[in-house]
Parts: C-alpha cells; structure tokens; sequence
C-alpha cells in the first residue's frame, strides 16, 4: 500500500501529459510544471480528450481537475510533492542539470523518477542532492492506458526506494518490473529498438512500404505478443517437446545473415520515405482522431487480456 498522494510532474509533453492523466485518474494530487504557461490549455484538452478512455478502464466516475495544479515556477511544483515524475528531453545533459535543481528544491526525501527510454541513472543523479532516491520509471506510450513500468536503480539507488517506487506504481493499476542494475535501453526499448532499426534497413533498400511492415506486426506476431512475449510464443512453436525442440529446429538460423541490428544512416531519402509512408498510412486522419481509435482499442484490449493472463500466470 502507498502512501504517497502529491506527485509532482516535470514536463507536459506526451509522457509527462500521460503520467498526469494516470494519476488523476487514481485520486493522486498533481503538481504539474512546465516553463510556458500557455501549454496548460494543451494540457487540460488532452485530459478530457482522453477521459472517457480512463473512465472505461478504471471504473471512474468523473474527472476532478481540484486535484491539478499547473506551475511555471520549478520550486513552487516540488515544494510539497512525495514523488517526482520528470519528463524532460532525452539527453544526459539536460537531465543531469534538471536532477540537480530538483533535488535541491524537492523534499530530501522525495523520490526522483525519471521518464527516460535508456540513459543510465547514476550518470543521470550524478549531480543530484541524495542520490540514492533517484530512479528510472520509465513507462510505455500511452502512459495512461499502458500498465508496464521498468523500475532501473542507479548505482548509489537504495533498495528502500526501490520499494517505494514499487508500491507507489502499483498503486496506479501499473505493472513495474524491477531491474536489478542499470544496462542502457533498459528490456523492453532494447527490444524495440531492435525491431525499429531491422525495418529501417527494410525501407532503405527498397524491400517493402512502412504499411506492409506494421501490417506484418499487426496481423502476426503483434496479436500473439499481446497475450504472450517472445519466450513463451517461441516454446509453443516447439510442439510437445516446447523450447527445447524449438532451438534444436531453429537454433541454427541464428547463424544466417538476416538481420543487421547496427542502424542504418538516416539520410533525407531514408526520412522522406518513412514520413510519406506513415502519412499515406493515416488516410487523412489527424493524430488525435487516430489515438481515440488506438485508446480505445487498448481499453477493449486490455479488458480482453486480463481474462487470459490470469489463466496463464495464476
């Protein structure tokens, strides 16, 4: 059980905007910061754009924007927060200038997360105040919806943060998973970072449209991996025997040369054909007409999924 109620989110693009939707929707004080205060509007149009997709989720009956305050002022955002979410740019410097005020104006024992998608936390806490409060909670796009959070500890982290953070996510209907050291890209970006660089390669040569390649998700191995991650579909492709037959049948393909992983340069060529693949994907539809379709598809999802996960995990 968390006792942590006031969270304090730095940033309010796409992920800082999902972890404060996810908290107002599990009853949490937010303190939001950003530096323009002409993003607050964004902000709140995003929150009701998205409520009714968090309402069905989670059972809520409706919004309470009393629990949300927006600040332009870092200080005054952190001042009475137990937890802090920040969401800033990706890069080392940025990050490791941002920790260092934030742990100076945050309360000495307020846990620091950062939204990274792979930078390591020591160097990230390097310069921060405590540093053994500071980890990564890096969670998936749309935070609101999605429930995974991969919890990194730094080297000087403390397992009693670690702990803390842990109770605190579930606490918001997330599902962390622990990390015992940090490695860069932490599990699940590593992954997808893999799959994003094999098709990169794809559309540089010529090979296939950025529609035939997330067809070739969508319609395959994307509908098992909703259900079952890579190891378990794998040990269902051996038959009776499960994995073992599985490498003994496979295992020497490994040795063929079909993929590349190093990712390719990307040149204008490169970015020109991915931008008009993905344009002429959306069929004319604008971004947020495309994630209503996609939230609303993972709320039914996600309903659907529960059924059967408890069948396999339990």
């Amino acid at each position: 059980m968390s006792k942590i109620q006031r969270v304090a989110v730095i940033g309010t693009g796409v992920i800082g905007a999902g972890w404060i939707i996810r908290c107002l929707a599990h009853n949490k004080i937010v303190y939001a910061f950003d530096k323009d205060l002409k993003l607050k509007q964004n902000l709140i149009t995003e929150i009701k754009r998205t409520w009714p997709f968090v309402k069905k989720l989670y059972n809520k009956k409706k919004l309470n924007l009393k629990h949300f305050q927006y600040f332009t002022s870092i200080e005054e955002t952190l001042k009475d927060a137990d937890f802090v979410q920040e969401c800033a740019t990706e890069n080392y410097s940025l990050k490791t200038k941002l920790m260092n005020t934030i742990g100076k104006y945050s309360k000495k024992n307020a846990i620091i997360a950062s939204s990274s998608s792979g930078l390591l936390p020591t160097r990230i806490f390097s310069k921060c105040l405590n540093p053994q409060r500071g980890i990564i909670g890096h969670p998936f796009n749309p935070v609101y919806l999605l429930p995974l959070v991969e919890i990194v500890p730094g080297k000087k982290t403390s397992k009693k943060y670690m702990n803390i953070a842990n109770n605190f996510y579930k606490s918001i209907m997330m599902n962390p998973i622990l990390l015992k050291n940090e490695l860069p890209g932490y599990l699940s970006d590593r992954l997808q970072e893999a799959l994003w660089r094999e098709a990169l390669h794809i559309i540089n040569e010529g090979y296939a449209t950025t529609e035939n390649l997330d067809r070739s998700i969508e319609d395959g191995p994307g509908l098992r991996y909703s259900l079952m991650g890579t190891f378990l579909t794998f040990h269902l492709a051996g038959g009776k025997a499960g994995m073992k037959h599985m490498l003994e049948q496979f295992g020497p393909a490994l040795n063929l040369p079909w993929t590349k992983l190093k990712a390719p340069k990307l040149t204008k060529k490169l970015s020109d054909r991915i931008i008009s693949g993905t344009k002429k994907q959306a069929k004319g539809k604008s971004v947020n007409k495309l994630s209503n379709i996609r939230d609303e598809y993972l709320v039914e999802l996600q309903i659907l999924r529960k059924k059967y996960t408890n069948l396999i995990r339990k």
